[in-house]
Order: C-alpha cells, then structure tokens, then sequence
C-alpha cells in the first residue's frame, strides 16, 4: 500500500464493511418482521409505549437497542458511542478544541476531578489556577462527584465563551471565570538527557496531528546530534493506525510494518516502510508497559521483528485488533472489529501482547496503600502502624472503614512538548540509559526471575482472563489504556 491510501485506510474498511453487509441478507423493517425475536423487538417497542407509567425517551431507547445490539456480540472492542462523546472525541482527533488549557486527572480514590497539569498561555493559568485544585461547581453545577469525560463536556465550548469554574485548594474553595480559548492536543514530548541521549515519549496516537508532532520531534533530534534515541510508548493506548505506521516507517528503511487479517484468513499488508532523508538511523530503545496497546504495539512489534530496536519494559496489554467504523445518523459512532493485525514475522498480537526483550517493571507509580474493614461501632476511629508510619481511618454510620491513599500522577511540564522525566523513581528509563551505556541491563533493574517468569506465562493465561472494556475512539484505530487517562479541557 502505498503513503496515500494509508489514511485513508479507515475510510475504505468502512466502505467495505458496507458492500459487505449488501451483498447478505441484510436488515430492514421488512426483514425484522420476517423473524420472531425481530417481531418481538417491535412488540416491545410498542408495549412500552402503550403502557409505560412515564413519558418514553425515543432517542433514549433506540441508543440503547444499539449498544444492546453490538453488547450482545460480548466484543470489547465493538461498540457504539453516543452522541455527546463521540463530539468530544473527534475534537480530540481533530488535534484541537476550545477550553481553559489545563489536564484533568480522575481521582480514583474517589475525591473528584483534580487539575494535573496547568498549560502556559491557556486561560486556566492566566486566571492563577494550579496543579492539585479541585473542580467542585462547573457554572453553578456540582460537579463533585462527575465523571471526567461529563466533566469535560461541561468545560470545553465555543471559543470566547465564559465559563465560571469553583475550585477547592486546600480544602478553600475560590471561583474564577474564564474565557474559553483554542487549545492544541499535543501528542509528542522531548527532551535531551544527560550523555546527550534523546527522549521522544508519544503519549497517543488518537491524534491526526500526532505523525506531523512526531516527524518535528525526530528532526530536531537529528538537529542536535543525537546518536541514541529512547521511543517511550508507555501508557500510550493507540490511535489512529496509519499514524503508528508511519511513526515506525521513520525508524526503517524497508520491508512491511504491519498487515491486516480478516474474515477469511488472509492477510494484507496495510504498511511498508520506505527509505527517507528523514529517517532516524542511530541506535534506538522502545519503553513500553502494560497500558501500550494497539498501534503502540504496531510500532514496538515491527521495530522488535526487524531488530531495530530493543524493547524495554513490560508485556504489552495485547489489544492487536482493528475497528471499521460507522458514523451513525444521530451523531453517534458504531466500531466493529474488522480485522486483526499481524507483525512483519507473522506474529498475532490480539490477547498476547508485545514481550520486551529486557524486562523491567513500570516503578514510576507504586499502588498506595488502601484498606477496608467493617465491624466496629459507627464512628469509631482506627489509627494503623504501617511500616513505622500511623494511619487513620474513620468508620461510617454502619460501621464501614476504608483507607485509600493517594495516587501519585504523571507530572506534565507547563509547556506542551516539553518531557519531564524523574530517573529516581523511573527504573526503565534507568534500564534504558545503562543499555545505551553498557550494551546490558543489570540485573537489579531487570524483572527478577519470577516476575520474569510469570510475564511470560500471562499471554496464555489471558485468553481465560475478562478483559477490562475500554474507552474506544474512532475510524479502523486502536483503543486507549485501562488506567485512567488525563483528559485536556
């Protein structure tokens, strides 16, 4: 395939996803009433709103008919999106949208929605919000105990509207009121390390300006010399497909990157690389975890069969399946898996997951301590000694007690593009600077032979495993990691 057909790839599975679907026997209400469960469906229908106590919601039911629909089919990667969130998404896709210019981070201790990162020049900083405050009223609306993406949609709008935000900082709540200004989605961070050893961190592929990020980021490492170059793919859940595949394309100068593999068994090449002017040449390490899926996978998989780099890290989290999409009447969004995708030596990635070829375990964020018990007198206080250190809990009216600490975040510089990194707590990117260094990783950072052991194991043991649905985004891409992700308003 060649350069210009790959974006629009996603496009022509959905086309023919459609022929496909002509050419069977197809659905229509002639064909419901040709069937009993189609009948039943009607005769439902009907029932409801013949004898429902209250008023139907129409467009409520039938969103919901859909994603029974595709539910049924138990895919965790077929699925339909309403409305409201898929307009949010293909702002996100787009690379730009109008908000305050800061990072959202989901508490999961359960405490809210907090400001990760504050970006300079968006109105959030102007206005003197920071890092760690917490949204409590979105223009007189609680929003307390709202999701992040509802949370989103509450804060993103026409540009140059107001939106007058109350924040709790330190337990003090203050209100400001901002003017929502364009806000650009970032995918690529750099920095150069000591040694003068380059950093690129991709942090989403779910971005149609992510391939023209990356190609400026690769430049202006060639720019400045940089001879050892760390790819760090970490958390990165995927995106659009054709930007995984031309983000590997620059670190290869021939042979297939990926191909697909539908229905009937045959496999087609939807990547090739090429050789450019552009391309980087000097040695290369790939970071990736548990939460690289999808076209991460696509890049570290290919660039690991050709050996042109060395993987370091965690297995990846194993989601090598593609989606063709369909853009529903109502604004909505339905994804069907269409295909899976196969490596350069034919390696099948769905449920498997990439093995690194060091393994070192993700220590930038240890689980805090947390706890729960119930049987003592309401409002009774326990006070725990955990390794030398006192911690309190409080029991509710039944009785309950829970303890969650806190979860510690990704720190984002105030200037996007601009990597922050922190060797102390990161033992891969440790990993990744000795192997430039020594040509080995030492045996202290690497997995022990256990850990070792057991990811090895784990791609068999998934097939038996429930996996953990995802937020999905769009067009014939790859879905974002199971942890929590920050979401940019």
């Amino acid at each position: 395939m060649n350069r210009n057909q790959v974006l629009l790839l996603s496009g022509a599975l959905t086309g023919t996803a459609a022929v496909g679907y002509a050419q069977m026997s197809g659905y229509s209400a002639a064909d419901l009433l040709r069937t009993s469960s189609g009948r039943s469906f009607i005769q439902v229908l009907n029932f409801l709103e013949q004898n429902y106590l209250y008023e139907v919601d129409r467009d409520a039911v039938m969103r919901g008919a859909i994603q029974g629909a595709l539910g049924a089919l138990d895919n965790e990667f077929t699925y339909y999106e309403e409305p409201a969130d898929n307009e949010i998404d293909a702002a996100n896709l787009e690379g730009e949208f109008y908000g305050i210019g800061v990072v959202l981070e989901g508490d999961r201790s359960g405490k809210g929605v907090r400001v990760g990162t504050v970006y300079q020049g968006g109105a959030a900083s102007a206005a003197g919000v920071r890092m760690g405050d917490v949204f409590l009223e979105v223009d007189g609306k609680d929003v307390r105990s709202t999701s992040t993406n509802d949370l989103v949609k509450l804060v993103r709008g026409k540009p140059g509207t107001p939106v007058t935000v109350t924040f709790s900082r330190s337990g003090t709540p203050y209100t400001v009121t901002m003017k929502r200004k364009a806000v650009s989605n970032v995918s690529v961070e750099t920095a150069v390390l000591d040694g003068g050893v380059g950093y690129i961190a991709l942090t989403s592929f779910y971005n149609k300006r992510a391939s023209e990020q990356f190609r400026a980021a690769v430049q202006e490492m060639k720019a400045r010399g940089v001879t050892h170059l760390i790819l760090d793919l970490r958390d990165n859940g995927g995106g659009l497909l054709n930007a995984g595949v031309d983000v590997a394309d620059q670190f290869m100068q021939k042979g297939p990157i990926v191909s697909l593999q539908q229905k009937d068994g045959r496999s087609r090449l939807y990547g090739e690389a090429g050789a450019s002017a552009g391309d980087y040449q000097g040695k290369l390490v790939v970071l990736v975890n548990r939460n690289s899926a999808s076209a991460s996978e696509v890049v570290s998989g290919a660039l690991q069969d050709v050996k042109r780099a060395t993987v370091i890290g965690e297995k990846t989290f194993g989601k090598g399946v593609a989606q063709a999409v369909l853009n529903t009447a109502d604004g909505g969004r339905a994804a069907i898996v269409n295909s899976e995708w196969v490596t350069p030596n034919g390696r099948h990635i769905n449920k498997e997951g990439i093995l690194p070829d060091i393994l070192v375990k993700d220590t930038r964020f240890p689980i805090p301590l947390n706890f729960a018990g119930s049987g003592v007198k309401p409002g009774t206080e326990l006070t725990l000694v955990v390794d030398g250190q006192e911690v309190k809990a409080k029991a509710d009216s039944d009785g309950v007690f829970r303890y969650i600490g806190d979860y510690p975040h990704r720190e984002r510089s105030a200037v996007q593009g601009q990597a922050t990194v922190d060797l102390e707590s990161d033992r891969q990117l440790r990993a990744a600077l000795e192997y430039f260094r020594t040509g080995s990783v030492s045996k202290d950072l690497q997995m022990t032979a256990e850990e070792a052991k057991k990811e090895r194991e784990s791609a068999h043991e998934k097939d038996g495993e429930e996996t953990q649905e995802l937020p999905q985004p769009a067009p014939g891409q790859s879905a974002p990691p199971p942890a929590p992700a920050p979401t940019q308003p």
